[in-house]
């Protein structure tokens, strides 16, 4: 006789628990906030929108709804999560103090976008230099990637707008700074958009790169250490001249769409001129080939800009475009980096698909909707999805090694921060115990003691 394993064990559940905090993982959060001083900056920079006999800290308050869209929140009302939960997340402003804070921010936008920003941009300068090797800028560059995303919009919102997909809502512009193949990224433009703003603007590129650059440290912004990756989207004369006048201090690499031009440019190109495209890993890409386009092709285009082609042979399956040639798939891109190999060139644009998983990221932390109605409630909800996404790229930048460094925000929501804890009080010491057999307390408790030995701001 084999003993027969039931599916499920019958529970008896009770409302009466005492001493028990969900959602525990989330002082793994509410730690990186203390550490990177964004807390003292939002503070000082909402300071004008405090009423006076104020009890609640407006920058405590958007602080506390940024950390609910963290840990999965989607509207305002979500951050109910936290006033649950005051030993950990401390006093949290009631609904109807929340949405009077967003309207008085959204009355005033300009001003507050730049004070939130601003607070951003201190606190992100605070974060990298305590990640030290593991900062974006460790290796001397930083990436900035640029790309759109669609959010559809269920009501009649604000400039909802039918869109290129034949869908409806918004087209925001986003810029994300690309951490490379040892973390995921960090949001630093976001530039809210009609549904029908076209992918190919080259004044929205302009400003979403402008909005960029302000987020990173001084020092990024000259010297060429800072690389402005986009797909085609970006490859307008308007953009890339704009680019091409800082080019002591920006790199680029814009994707370019493949005109007649370049099309019979290609055609003529001699097999000898053909260089072999590589992977990540150093490895020759077998069926992939990568040459750089000369003359005429580049007139119009600013002095200095590179057109550099790739062919490969496409998918079994795959269909061709009238612009591929001789049964190869053709893409390209422009840039003004010299001095290097044209493969590495062409690999260093590819990579530009990790903005793929960025924008992924976003729209499983608040941006798979917009919540509010008017427009300019948005723009505020965009920064609030943004320093969301900071801080999920901050605390594992800071206290997360191997794998987990990778994990994106579903996954550090499933294994972390739903973590329940028990809250013990013993002589003046408030202790919050995890629970011993939960699978990754292990990876919660390490990290909280590597943001604990790192040094306080100021």
């Amino acid at each position: 006789m084999k003993k027969r394993i039931g599916s499920y064990p019958c529970v008896r559940v009770e409302g009466g628990g005492r001493a028990v905090v969900s959602q525990a993982g989330g002082v793994l959060l509410v730690e990186t906030v203390r550490k990177v001083g964004l807390g003292t900056a939002m503070s000082a920079a909402l300071t004008p929108w405090r009423k006076p006999r104020a009890v609640h800290d407006p920058g405590k308050i958007l602080l506390d709804v940024a950390l609910a869209v963290a840990l999965g929140g989607d509207c305002l009302a979500d951050v109910g999560m936290l006033r649950a939960e005051p030993a950990v997340f401390g006093p949290v402003a009631s609904d109807p103090t929340v949405s009077r804070l967003i309207d008085n921010l959204a009355g005033s936008e300009g001003k507050s976008l730049a004070a939130i920003r601003s607070a951003r941009a201190e606190a992100r300068e605070q974060a990298w230099r305590l990640a030290g090797g593991h900062a974006p800028g460790a290796g001397g560059s930083v990436t900035v990637d640029l790309d759109g995303v669609l959010v559809v919009a269920h009501s009649d919102k604000e400039d909802a707008a039918p869109t290129w997909k034949q869908t409806y809502g918004h087209h925001p512009l986003m810029g994300f700074v690309d951490h490379g193949p040892g973390g995921t990224g960090e949001p630093v433009a976001a530039l809210l958009r009609p549904g029908n703003a076209g992918s190919n603007t080259a004044a929205d590129h302009i400003t979403a790169t402008r909005l960029a650059l302000a987020q990173l440290p001084a020092k990024y912004r000259r010297g060429r250490r800072t690389l402005i990756r986009t797909d085609s989207a970006g490859g307008t004369h308007d953009f890339v001249a704009w680019l091409a006048q800082r080019g002591r201090w920006l790199s680029y690499s814009v994707g370019m769409v493949i005109t007649e031009q370049v099309h019979q440019h290609v055609l003529k190109v001699p097999a000898s001129a053909w260089t072999p495209a590589v992977e990540a890993d150093g490895e020759i890409r077998d069926g992939a080939w990568v040459a750089e386009l000369t003359g005429n092709v580049l007139d119009g285009w600013p002095k200095g800009m590179r057109l550099i082609v790739r062919k490969e042979r496409p998918h079994p399956g795959a269909q061709l475009r009238l612009t591929d040639a001789d049964g190869m798939r053709l893409t390209c891109f422009a840039t003004n980096t010299v001095g290097r190999p044209i493969a590495e060139l062409e690999l260093r644009h590819r990579l530009r698909a990790r903005a793929e998983d960025r924008i992924r990221a976003a729209r499983a932390t608040g941006l798979r909707n917009l919540p509010l109605h008017r427009t300019a409630q948005n723009r505020i909800w965009l920064e609030i999805v943004q320093i969301a996404l900071d801080l999920l790229a901050w605390m594992p930048m800071l206290s997360l090694t191997g794998r987990a460094r990778l994990w994106e925000p579903r996954r550090l929501r499933l294994r972390l921060f739903t973590t329940a804890g028990q809250l013990v009080t013993t002589g003046r010491r408030r202790i919050l115990r995890l629970a011993r057999h939960w699978p990754w307390t292990g990876h919660i408790t390490a990290a909280l003691d590597r943001l604990t030995q790192l040094p306080d701001p100021g």
